[in-house]
């Protein structure tokens, strides 16, 4: 089954975040309300708000007070759904992302899947599609 790699690999990204979270500051929710522009920002949702977007009653996978993550399979695919306590942690979070997997994103959550899957996922969940280079930091790719 494919979905072991896939919490591994969210398993991994969640450690980062806890690591991060001492270091994480207020400012998110106003750097996100800036760029916001036509997108309504409103009180975040929770994974069982984004999930039941899409007929779906998400697997809780990470239950912590930094990040909460869960899985779904629906007839479009298999995908995780992660809220986040701030926009400075989805940051972090984003940041360390890998770059080859691309990512769904909205207002301290991002969802993780298939291409295919994130863009039936796009539109009912209103979120913005990010497919290499999630990092919100000015950090410059190695080049090499």
């Amino acid at each position: 089954m494919r979905t072991y790699p896939r919490l591994a690999a969210v398993a991994l990204l969640a450690g980062l975040v806890a690591a991060c979270s001492s270091c994480s500051s207020s400012a998110g929710w106003s750097d996100y309300a800036a760029g916001a522009k036509d997108k309504e920002v409103t009180t975040p949702l929770t994974v069982e708000q984004l999930s039941a977007k899409v007929r779906c009653k998400p697997k809780m996978q990470v239950e912590g007070s930094d990040l909460r993550t869960g899985y779904c399979k629906t007839s479009d695919g298999e995908f995780f759904v992660n809220t986040f306590a701030s926009e400075a942690l989805k940051d972090a979070w984003m940041n360390e992302a890998p770059e080859y997997n691309p990512h769904l994103v909205g207002f301290r959550w991002t969802v993780l899947g298939p291409l295919n899957v994130l863009k039936a996922l796009q539109e009912p969940l209103n979120g913005d599609l990010h497919l290499t280079d999630h990092r919100v930091s000015g950090t410059p790719t190695p080049q090499g």
